[in-house]
């Protein structure tokens, strides 16, 4: 009798722990769910899309441009980014952890910028660390998006400048 109720304990045991497992493993595909979110709205150029995915209080710290904190300043700086290019992200991630409410992923990143006025094309890489919250509706939001440029953007015809501020070839 005590080595059956070893072997129902042993049991039970296993099934909770495949319950809690399956549970989190839930999770963590939710979460990166909101990255796959993002990036297809960034890859859609639209401004509404990148807004929806981001938490009321988001912080975007881009390349060569001032922080920007809250959808009231993030909105106008991505409206006007699609506005003067058609743009189009390739984003690998490197590391994607989630803990309770939270993840965070560490990414590399290509991206490639097509002005509407004509011009040449700008090809960016850089880094990135993104930030997620899951909301009290359940939704997992980017919460803070920051990323650092390799530094250097090369156009499409094999000419490169070194990125500054504004996008200027001179020191900020």
């Amino acid at each position: 009798m005590c080595m059956r109720n070893a072997n129902l304990a042993a049991m039970a045991t296993v099934m909770a722990l495949s319950t809690l497992a399956a549970a989190a493993s839930a999770r963590d595909e939710t979460a990166y769910g909101a990255h796959d979110r993002y990036l297809a709205a960034i890859n859609a150029n639209d401004p509404d899309a990148v807004l929806a995915s981001v938490t009321d209080d988001v912080v975007l710290v881009a390349p060569n441009t001032p922080v920007m904190v809250g959808k009231a300043a993030v909105g106008p700086w991505v409206r006007g980014y699609f506005d003067a290019v058609g743009t189009t992200w390739q984003q690998r991630s490197v590391e994607f952890v989630v803990t309770g409410d939270w993840a965070f992923e560490r990414y590399s990143y290509r991206a490639v910028d097509t002005p509407h006025e004509g011009g040449p094309r700008l090809v960016e890489t850089g880094n990135g660390l993104n930030i997620y919250k899951a909301g009290p509706d359940g939704v997992w939001r980017v919460a803070r998006d920051i990323r650092v440029t390799d530094g250097l953007v090369t156009l499409s015809a094999g000419h490169a400048f070194e990125a500054t501020c504004a996008g200027a070839a001179a020191p900020c």
